[in-house]
């Protein structure tokens, strides 16, 4: 086992263009999720690993990130910020943490959430030599991340997103082990465009040195506006809620239906013969009307959800409003995303910051509203709206 302290380097520069638009007013380490930014719980991770120093690489909407985090003290670390001013490439972003290492590190995602166990056992590998580390988890779908390929537990090849035949289900999990060494090898790698760590990893790997680290534990993505969904149920249905907000900062009528997996967190006001269920978070200063049905949803600070509203496997943005009776359909659904068509994923829609739905309109088929939107009473919404758009009927 490593005894030597370790630094953890968390990458949390990212724009996230994919969860668009819950990304155009917070980098996507900070969409909430069990009404947590996804960057917490990685934090966690590393704390519940006993590594108590922390380097957050930021850039896009960094500011949100450091007023939440400051200096770590609510999470028992020291926490330190290097800054990626240009978004090139994940080995790019590594390299800004240079300065600041002294020693082996430990690298992870801060959009990937994974035990503490996983850090772990990186850490205790960290000691055997110069080899650069790598964990692996087995998932459903390992095509559409970095498969990686291995000689015994000697890594040969991560091919990213590989379009043939895929021979294995074990995927790069986005936790790393790294010797300074690796500074070196990232600025020796020779790619066009951006820099991902893998490239340099693969350079490495025909080398022999890139060791795995098989690890069996959660490990939750989010790639794309479905996976919060996804996400902030795994996360309610693994977590002890003794955090959430206690009941007497909540305002709940006696005929309100909350199921047992629904978090509220504090000063939520929820009107009465309102349902609440399947897996839905609340976040702060939310106000859910009378005869409203939340389901399977992850509502933001600030929004309000009026009378009679039906809002299903949605996500509503911060200071968003359902107006009366609207209805966000859900169910399986088709979304684009750039030039990708997804079928069959389960996203009734999404609700921009500051946008706001007229009374009886209706989100269908994983319509995606953007910021600051204007849709009017009764308008019927099936595609993707531009920010700051009016929406009107005929």
């Amino acid at each position: 086992m490593n005894d030597e302290p370790v630094t953890a380097v968390i990458l949390a520069a990212g724009e996230g263009r994919r969860l668009e638009p819950l990304t155009n007013r917070r980098p996507k380490p900070m969409v909430p999720v069990a009404n947590r930014p996804l960057l917490e719980h990685v934090v966690e991770a590393v704390a519940g690993a006993g590594i108590d120093r922390i380097v957050l690489v930021v850039g896009y909407k960094q500011e949100r990130i450091r007023n939440h985090f400051g200096d770590g003290d609510d999470w028992g670390v020291t926490i330190e910020y290097v800054e990626q001013s240009t978004q090139l490439g994940t080995g790019h972003a590594v390299l800004q943490a240079e300065p600041v290492v002294d020693g082996s590190f430990v690298v992870l995602n801060g959009d990937r959430i994974v035990d503490s166990a996983a850090v772990s056992a990186v850490r205790e590998r960290l000691g055997d030599g110069n080899a650069q580390l790598v964990t692996a988890t087995a998932v459903e779908s390992p095509r559409d991340y970095g498969v990686v390929h291995l000689d015994g537990d000697r890594v040969t090849e991560i091919d990213e997103k590989p379009e043939g035949p895929v021979d294995t289900n074990r995927i790069n999990a986005g936790v790393y082990g790294f010797s300074p060494t690796v500074f070196d090898a990232i600025r020796a790698t020779n790619v066009t465009g951006e820099l991902a760590i893998t490239a340099t990893l693969n350079d490495l790997a025909e080398r022999d040195a890139v060791t795995c680290v098989e690890y069996d534990g959660r490990w939750l993505d989010v790639s794309n506006l479905w996976d919060v969904l996804t996400v902030n149920a795994a996360l309610i249905h693994d977590t002890d809620h003794a955090r959430d907000a206690p009941a007497t900062s909540q305002r709940v009528g006696d005929t309100v239906t909350v199921a047992d997996d629904v978090v509220l967190a504090g000063n939520v006001r929820v009107g009465s013969n309102a349902t609440l269920s399947g897996a839905t978070a609340v976040g702060s200063n939310v106000s859910i009307a009378a005869n409203a049905v939340v389901e399977n949803s992850v509502v933001f600070p600030d929004a309000v959800i009026g009378p009679g509203a039906v809002v299903r496997d949605a996500v509503v943005a911060g200071n968003a409003r359902i107006g009366p009776n609207a209805t966000v359909t859900g169910g399986l659904s088709t979304v684009v995303v750039g030039d990708a068509v997804h079928r069959g994923v389960t996203l009734g829609g999404v609700v921009g910051d500051n946008s706001s739905v007229g009374g009886g309109a209706t989100l269908t088929d994983g319509a995606v509203v953007g910021d600051d939107v204007q849709a009017e009473a009764g308008v019927v919404i099936d595609g993707r709206i531009e920010p700051g758009a009016v929406v009107r009927r005929g």
